[in-house]
């Protein structure tokens, strides 16, 4: 393993599942609602074939739109969760909308799903479960293959139980996420989470402003009581930039995005003079946007496309999504040379 990364472990894997790091951050992230265990019944409605709704789950009218297996619904397997369906009604009533994920991932890559002027708002079981369905991202958490991932014991992997998480829903200003990297514990970098261009995030004092309350808040609330000392934190800054709460905590490891670096110049930067730490990094004319995904290119999928997976298997629907994809991506790149 490259020197980049310091080594990672089963055990160490499991202490960034929500579950985990939730009761100890509580008071500084979005109010959540975890239930576990799960069935082995709900893993296999999640891994089955096509886009569909368990039985009993659509109490109000879905957001979005619904994949319906025309013909073949009656050979499709048939689940019900009336338990979990009742879990996700109660933290629906006490939150008013939620915004499910499951240990590690949530499927922000099926936002497109959901109403796009309220992106991953789930305000039934039928809304979450269509998300939870639709998405590559949360498919991460459901095989030890993939959740234990570059672990030097990953053969002998722990006891591994799939959980449900339910997040307070509100609108996200995505201006103002940030991705922050500890390595040996100390912060060495903050990257612009979302890449779009904002003109004002290059002014000097904005800058200052934001390297100064994320450091202070992770030097208060963060350094010191996470279990290790490499570790990658999501932040979301207050409207007037002087609080903020944790998204997210993920390990320091290849498969966590470095946003704007690369993990080569964050180690650099961690051998480097650590008086200028941590390095601050926004979307400006120097920015390599060649290592970064078009934005929002899901929401570029037109909504009739779900229609092209009725009666069609998960593998033949994958190649369909990944067409679409590439058309978006292209897109994408004729919208930049223009």
């Amino acid at each position: 393993m490259s020197s980049s990364f310091p080594t990672l472990t089963c055990s160490d894997v499991l202490k960034f599942q929500f579950s985990s790091w939730y009761p100890a951050f509580k008071g500084v992230t979005m109010k959540s609602t975890v239930i576990r265990p799960l069935s082995r019944e709900f893993k296999e409605y999640l891994l089955a074939d096509g886009i569909y709704i368990p039985d009993g789950s659509e109490d109000v009218p879905l957001t979005g739109t619904v994949v319906e297996d025309g013909d073949d619904d009656d050979d499709r397997p048939r689940y019900a969760f009336p338990e979990l369906d009742a879990q996700i009604r109660d933290a629906v009533s006490e939150y008013e909308a939620v915004f499910p994920k499951l240990n590690f991932t949530s499927p922000k890559d099926a936002s497109w799903m959901l109403s796009t002027s309220t992106p991953l708002r789930c305000a039934s079981p039928a809304d979450l479960y269509i998300l939870l369905k639709s998405s590559d991202f949360t498919q991460h958490d459901l095989a030890l293959e993939s959740v234990f991932e570059g672990c030097e014991d990953a053969s002998n992997p722990p006891p591994y139980e799939l959980e449900l998480v339910l997040r307070k829903w509100y609108h996200v200003d995505t201006s103002r996420e940030f991705r922050c990297f500890v390595r040996q514990g100390v912060l060495l970098a903050i990257s612009q989470r979302e890449p779009n261009p904002y003109d004002y995030m290059l002014e000097t004092d904005y800058k200052e402003k934001v390297k100064g309350t994320i450091s202070s808040f992770w030097e208060r609330e963060i350094s010191g009581k996470w279990p290790t000392d490499d570790y990658v934190f999501d932040f979301l800054l207050t409207r007037k930039l002087d609080s903020g709460h944790i998204v997210d905590f993920q390990p320091y490891a290849s498969k966590t995005d470095a946003l704007l670096f690369t993990y080569e110049e964050l180690e650099s930067i961690r051998l480097a003079d650590k008086q200028s730490l941590p390095v601050f990094r926004v979307v400006d004319g120097s920015t390599d946007f060649s290592r970064i995904a078009p934005k929002d290119i899901h929401n570029k999928v037109p909504m009739e496309f779900l229609s092209l997976s009725a009666g069609q298997n998960i593998e033949e629907f994958k190649k369909i999504w990944e067409e679409e994809i590439q058309k978006a991506c292209a897109e994408s790149d004729s919208e930049e040379d223009q």
